[in-house]
């Protein structure tokens, strides 16, 4: 059985994103961490997973069965404070990845890092060493585009079960890193359950090229203005104006019809407690 947040959730469109800002998700990650017994995965969850979950409802429950879901775009917010949480704040995953290396030095967390293209992780593990030396790393792992094979999954999971992260970080996109992690826990909970400490597993997608320095990220000034995805549309076009033209104009259509009561989004697979509308 994975382990779920007693945090209230906003519904956006169905989804449920933790009403949480960076504080309140350091702080409840880490305690999760310190429990033995706890299993479960963050997905950072922004317009693009919201609409993604609009076709995929497996996509949508598996969302709302992770351990926390946390605002990644600030639409998620808005909708968010709409329903009364106002001291919900947007948490991006390349600001939430670093806080929580940082936050883990003292407390000897493990990470292991598991995703992005060839060289990515080595990359990414170099320069995180440069400025946290005494970030402890407990494996690195660049995957193949595709699903894993049986004995793959089964390689992956005794690494896991040796090398006994606190965290493991998945660097794929959405929602291929989403069903991964779902799946792969779902699977596999019973034995980590048997770790002396909690594992959670992140999906924090192009975090792994902005902390490896690969991409650029959008300067401070930017972030939270709720323009972010502007920004890194100028930086690769080719691979996200389709994302954002199919994408940004049906979420604000949707979530209109969701204010204004004139469409109910069920948040499929959630637990009662954890919706407040």
């Amino acid at each position: 059985m994975l382990s779920q947040s007693h945090i209230p959730r906003a519904n956006v469109l169905g989804v449920g994103i933790n009403a949480v800002n960076m504080e309140s998700a350091l702080r409840e990650v880490n305690a999760a961490l310190d429990q033995p017994g706890t299993v479960g995965y963050v997905t950072v969850t922004g317009v693009h997973g919201v609409m993604e979950s609009q076709d995929d409802s497996k996509l949508k429950v598996i969302h709302n069965r992770s351990f926390l879901s946390i605002p990644d775009g600030i639409p998620m917010v808005w909708m968010g404070r709409w329903q009364g949480h106002d001291h919900m704040r947007q948490v991006c995953g390349p600001e939430f990845m670093p806080a929580m290396l940082a936050h883990g030095i003292s407390q000897q967390r493990r990470h292991f890092f598991w995703g992005g293209g060839d060289g990515v992780v080595k990359t990414l593990s170099k320069k995180l060493l440069e400025r946290h030396p005494g970030l402890q790393i407990a494996g690195t792992v660049t995957p193949p585009f595709r699903p894993l094979t049986e004995e793959e999954e089964l390689q992956l999971l005794e690494q896991i079960l040796t090398s006994k992260p606190h965290c493991f970080w998945v660097g794929l996109s959405t929602p291929k890193q989403e069903r991964f992690m779902a799946g792969f826990l779902e699977k596999y909970a019973e034995q980590f359950a048997a770790l002396d400490h909690g594992i959670l597993f992140f999906g924090v997608g192009a975090a792994f090229d902005f902390q490896a320095g690969l991409v650029p990220e959008a300067p401070p000034w930017l972030r939270g203005s709720g323009f972010e995805w502007f920004y890194r549309l100028l930086t690769n076009p080719r691979r996200l104006a389709m994302r954002y033209l199919r994408s940004n104009p049906r979420f604000i259509a949707m979530a209109l019809c969701q204010q204004s009561d004139r469409q109910s989004f069920p948040m499929l697979g959630s637990k009662e407690h954890s919706i407040k509308v």
